[in-house]
């Protein structure tokens, strides 16, 4: 039997978008905070990569995220069911920034290049556990892979 071509993990806490590269002192430096947090992501990534005894794929790739955001703590009840029901959407940050961070930090971990992949889908949502669940596929395998509701 062949193996499932396909790795998933949760990044855990508010979903962080990509800082862009800030400049001073004549050099050009990235955001502390994006730095943290591909380091957590790459080392989440390697590790499923790992337990699974997968080496970085060199073939196209399919990507789907599900980024979710907290519920504010301060909100009344009808507002966290709205949220809960997914009729109110996060702002900030913007999603394709925490899909740029996720898809930099898998560089070297899950794939050679981002450039590779060829099929992407995110969805932003609240939720109680908040996180981004990332679902990589590759060898043609990229049908239902992520394919779940938030």
């Amino acid at each position: 039997m062949a193996r499932k071509a396909e790795l998933s993990f949760f990044i855990p806490g508010k979903p962080v978008g990509k800082g862009r590269p800030r400049f001073g002192r004549g050099f050009a430096y990235t955001p502390r905070k994006t730095v943290e947090q591909e380091k957590l992501v790459k080392s989440l990534a390697i590790a499923e990569m790992e337990k699974e005894g997968f080496k970085p794929v060199s073939t196209s790739v399919a990507v789907h995220l599900i980024a979710r955001w907290p519920i504010p703590e301060s909100w009344p009840k009808w507002k966290k069911q709205l949220a809960r029901d997914q009729d109110l959407h996060p702002g900030k940050p913007d999603l394709d920034n925490v899909c740029k961070l996720v898809l930099d930090a898998m560089n070297g971990a899950v794939y050679k290049d981002d450039d590779q992949v060829i099929l992407l889908s995110i969805v932003k949502a609240y939720h109680e556990e908040p996180g981004v669940w990332v679902f990589v596929s590759w060898e043609g395998n990229y049908g239902q892979l992520g394919a779940k509701l938030v």
